[in-house]
């Protein structure tokens, strides 16, 4: 292991590595039912659950392929998957196919397929070609830097906000910290005293309890904190839904089942690339979709890739991190390997901090969380009982860590400053990596140019600036 994953040179161990990759896991492993979900449109199309169980084989499937390959080729603790908000802009993008031409959901999904393997086979000869390398250097340093606390931010913002939601009877959907402080209040007490206010607050102790017991942990050393941490939720949560709710956790493992539907993987999504299909979307109109996924993706796994690296120390003093083109590589693999599968884009999660947190340093870390991704083609029920509140415990933990860059932001530099505090802002509120970035090389560009500092600008971060002002004006 230390021969083929240089354990011993980048200062970590076998059972830190394994550690790391475990608790990355447990954070990202909710996209492995929630991926289904969106590209299956719940259920509710022609494809049914056939189609469901062929999009959970293939995120396990190119999930796992994609970390082999970073664990190999990039020897880099992170990890990958179908991307949030990537996804749901493909099942968008499948919809509507499917209502201008008239083809079914599942034609409509196999001709999309299409635009998944154009971008990811763009992005690995960009990164053969060392383009996206230079596309990171044409990211100004002090916009870099504040690449990973804005990160933190969204990882605050999904611990806090969107990552633990519930239902009540009348399924309307209640996010647990905004609505559980906003049910104190007089005025919208009355609103929230539903069925669902019982579950929130269990969310809101188990929440707040998980993260507590990773300070403490961290504070005395323990490099495992995370993963006890968030253990230690579970079992509180689960505790609590048995005893207080009269739930029962475990109950979908009785009826879950174990054995994998590779037939419809086979028979809907496996190398099912429609082209006849995808003729009909229209040249302009395919085009057009595979640079927005493009840039949405490059700007998502670069900022991603940027901000853990800086977090984990593993950037020069110029914000450049070594072996990054493998590591782009490796995740142009795993979209070109989800396109083939059956998914949609597979980029580099940002969750992957918390791994980095737990000690991760190299490809091991990808390597069991690979592993992982790989036996939950058999053993999903069981990473589908780890409840959502003690996943939030770990990202606040880490979004805070992540705000710590900000020390490293030159705050007397006003070029710098409105850039990042832009990207700070968006970051959370739009969900989006990529388009945080974009706004903030807008605004640096703006900036250079109205204060007579034009020259400074580089010809490549003018052209970047310019892409993104089209994207968010001009394309819908």
């Amino acid at each position: 292991m230390d021969k083929i994953f240089k354990l011993t040179e980048n200062g970590t161990s076998v059972k830190t590595e394994v550690i790391a990759g475990l608790t990355t896991f447990m954070t990202m492993a909710y996209i492995i039912a929630l991926n289904p979900n969106i590209l299956a449109n719940y259920g509710f199309t022609d494809g049914g659950m056939n189609l469901w169980n062929a999009v959970f084989l293939a995120t396990c499937i190119a999930s796992g392929i994609a970390m082999m390959c970073m664990a190999f080729i990039a020897n880099k603790p992170f990890c990958l998957a179908p991307g949030m908000g990537l996804n749901s802009f493909f099942a968008v993008v499948v919809g509507n196919v499917a209502a201008i031409t008239g083809m079914t959901y599942v034609a409509s999904f196999q001709s999309a397929l299409i635009i998944i393997l154009v971008e990811g086979i763009v992005f690995v000869i960009l990164t053969l070609c060392n383009i996206r390398e230079k596309i990171v250097d044409a990211i100004p340093l002090g916009v870099r830097l504040g690449i990973a606390p804005a990160i933190g931010m969204m990882l605050l913002n999904i611990g806090l906000g969107s990552n633990v939601y519930i239902a009540d009877s009348e399924q309307n959907q209640f996010f647990v910290m905004k609505d559980f402080f906003g049910s104190l209040t007089a005025t919208h007490a009355s609103e929230m005293m539903t069925d669902a206010y019982p579950v929130m607050v269990l969310s809101v102790i188990t929440m707040f309890i998980g993260l507590f017991i990773i300070v403490v942990l961290a504070k005395q050393g323990v490099k495992a904190n995370v993963i006890i941490g968030m253990l230690v939720a579970s079992i509180i949560y689960w505790i609590g839904d048995a005893v207080f709710l009269g739930g029962s956790p475990f109950a979908s493992l009785a009826t879950a089942s174990w054995v994998p539907a590779f037939s419809d993987l086979v028979d809907l999504t496996l190398f099912k690339l429609n082209f006849s299909g995808f003729l009909q979307i229209g040249w302009f109109t395919a085009i057009t979709l595979i640079i927005t996924f493009c840039m949405i993706d490059m700007f998502d796994t670069i900022g991603t890739l940027v901000g853990t690296a800086s977090r984990a120390g593993m950037v020069d003093d110029k914000g450049k991190m070594p072996g990054m083109k493998q590591a782009l590589l490796a995740d142009s693999i795993g979209t070109v390997t989800g396109s083939l599968t059956g998914t949609s884009t597979v980029t580099t999660f940002v969750e992957s901090a918390s791994g980095v947190e737990a000690g991760g340093r190299t490809g091991l870390t990808a390597f069991t969380c690979g592993v992982m991704f790989l036996l939950c083609i058999f053993i999903a029920p069981l990473a589908a009982i780890i409840p959502a509140a003690a996943t939030s415990s770990a990202l606040i933990y880490v979004g805070v860590l992540m705000l710590s860059g900000l020390e490293k932001v030159d705050w007397g530099d006003l070029d710098v400053v409105v850039p990042v505090t832009l990207m700070l802002i968006a970051m959370p509120i739009s969900g989006s990596i990529g388009h945080a970035i974009g706004i903030a090389m807008i605004a640096y560009t703006v900036i250079k140019v109205c204060s007579a500092q034009a020259r400074e600008v580089s010809a490549l971060t003018y052209v970047i600036a310019g892409l993104f002002l089209i994207k968010f004006f001009l394309v819908v």
